[in-house]
């Protein structure tokens, strides 16, 4: 866990979060700002920065996280959804922790999706 870490406060419970689900290696939670009408962060229980950081051995993680992503959408009804990692401050990764971004719930008849 890293000291500074917003998301790994959420882990371990110093901060709390609207969490939908936990395992063993990840925590879902809604996001406080939403773009979409459902909008959840599924994160590591281990902290790695971002993308830019994993190795080899996190291949699991992320794939873990990717079907993450699925069953919550499909627990949340959702047909179509976008999943988003921002990578690094240019890619516009507001937070320090490497996580993924489920969206979705549009209403299909909006123009701007």
């Amino acid at each position: 866990m890293q000291a500074d870490c917003i998301f790994c406060d959420i882990v371990l419970g110093k901060r709390s979060a609207e969490v939908i689900k936990q395992t063993g290696g990840l925590v879902v939670f809604k996001d406080i700002k939403p773009k979409a009408p459902i909008h959840l962060l599924i994160i590591p229980k281990k902290h790695v920065k971002s993308i830019i950081e994993l190795v080899g051995e996190d291949r699991e993680l992320v794939s873990d996280m990717v079907y993450m992503a699925k069953d919550m959408a499909e627990e949340q009804g959702l047909q179509g959804y976008r999943l988003s990692i921002n990578v690094g401050r240019e890619g516009g990764q507001v937070v320090d922790h490497l996580h993924l971004h489920l969206l979705g719930g549009w209403n299909t008849s909006q123009p701007d999706l």
